[in-house]
């Protein structure tokens, strides 16, 4: 088995987003020909400011995730978005299968083959650890068994691997990660999300610098 930490890769940005979005606020109130060198910025964060969130919908961000299925449990359920997720019902893990870990396990990345032993002192991760070994072990027995992938799955835990890309205009972005980097959020929730705000910051810093972790 393979183990892994979850991470992200931003795919897309609406080009020229902030340029996008002035225009678009602007023609709410026909000042159209206010806009020049440099007034896009402070004209998003008054709007942003004033709770007039709706022109920023005209940009979105698309982002490829690789998490574990419990996290994309939770992620699918913001509903203005549009999703693509690996398929466990087609997709044979037989010799290639993956296990995200979780952010309370010190365990090193990397292949551990049947058998392998729990690479650190004994703590309560080994057991997560066991855990994975025998879904790998179950997992491929039952396609040994002539299973088809759909059917074998079922022994799969939340921990397996998956990839999803998710698109959502930058509203919806900012509801997202508002919910998913605060502390009340699940842990590898932030794991996958924290990442992700801190690179939106640098990228297309007035829509997202005023969210705090």
């Amino acid at each position: 088995m393979i183990l892994l930490r979850p991470s992200h890769k931003i795919l897309r940005i609406t080009e020229k987003a902030e340029e996008l979005i002035e225009l678009a606020g602007r023609l709410c109130y026909k000042s159209e020909g206010k806009i020049g060198d440099g007034t896009a910025k402070e004209f998003i964060r008054k709007r942003i400011k004033s709770g007039h969130e709706s022109i920023i919908e005209h940009a979105v961000i698309t982002v490829k995730f690789i998490t574990d299925t419990g996290i994309t449990h939770e992620e699918v359920r913001h509903r203005l978005a549009s999703y693509s997720q690996e398929s466990t019902r087609y997709c044979n893990y037989k010799g290639d299968i993956s296990f995200i870990i979780p952010p309370w396990i010190a365990i090193p990345e990397g292949d551990y083959p049947l058998g392998t032993k729990y690479p650190l002192p004994h703590n309560s991760g080994e057991y997560w650890f066991m855990a994975m070994m025998d879904a790998e072990r179950y997992y491929e027995t039952l396609l040994n068994h002539s299973w088809t992938p759909q059917m074998a799955r079922d022994v799969l835990p939340k921990s397996l691997k998956t990839e999803i890309i998710h698109t959502s205009n930058l509203r919806e972005w900012r509801h997202i990660l508002n919910l998913r980097t605060s502390k009340a959020a699940h842990p590898q929730m932030r794991e996958l999300m924290i990442p992700l705000l801190r690179e939106l910051k640098e990228k297309l810093p007035v829509f997202f610098e005023d969210i705090v972790e």
